[in-house]
């Protein structure tokens, strides 16, 4: 049986598309499945959810519908050999205020050229990793690139595949309704919706 006819007997399984491709449709439903009765307290199932404690730290900062996309890239690069945590997730928009001050008005390097509401990280869609070597930070590796073959595999957006800037740490999860916008205009509609109480992925 090859991967793909395995991947479709589970998604077969689980009642969602059927292509052989493990994407977020399909992840979401193996977390709704397995990982999230272990969370509530059902020890009866295997411990899948669980990655290092910094990246399940900011990954539970995401909104539901990423979070388990950020565990299997954890995992796939993990099984690739490649050692990766999830070093950043949610920023409050006074802490993306506080990024885009630094290296302006505040002392520093500028490290980011979106204000509050400008960034994926204030609606909690996105999230950044870090390569790590025996425990040490690597903050340039061709690594990267092959996380990002392994995030795009799963369905995320990849920062490294952009044309405007190279950001190879970031990835998100696009909205369904943002499908057909530009990032210009899916901003815009994320700050719509956070401002009328509405759900980011609905």
């Amino acid at each position: 049986m090859t991967l793909e006819e395995m991947v479709a007997a589970v998604q077969k399984t689980l009642g969602v598309t059927v292509d052989g491709k493990a994407g977020p449709e399909t992840w979401t439903a193996i977390y709704q499945k397995i990982v999230k009765p272990k969370i509530a307290g059902d020890q009866s199932g295997p411990e899948l959810s669980r990655v290092d404690p910094r990246s399940e730290k900011n990954i539970l900062t995401l909104n539901p519908e990423i979070q388990p996309l950020a565990r299997a890239l954890v995992q796939k690069a993990d099984a690739s050999g490649i050692g990766i945590k999830v070093i950043s997730g949610l920023r409050s928009y006074e802490e993306q205020d506080a990024l885009y001050a630094q290296g302006r008005t505040t002392p520093g390097k500028i490290i980011t050229n979106a204000p509050a509401g400008y960034s994926n990280h204030n609606f909690g869609i996105a999230f950044d990793i870090g390569v790590f070597e025996s425990n040490k930070y690597l903050g340039d590796s061709p690594k990267y690139k092959a996380v990002g073959a392994l995030g795009m595999d799963i369905g995320l957006e990849w920062g490294g595949s952009w044309k405007s800037i190279d950001d190879q740490p970031h990835f998100q999860l696009r909205p369904k309704w943002a499908n057909d916008l530009t990032e210009k205009q899916m901003l815009a509609g994320l700050r719509d919706r956070v401002k009328n109480g509405l759900p980011v992925y609905a």
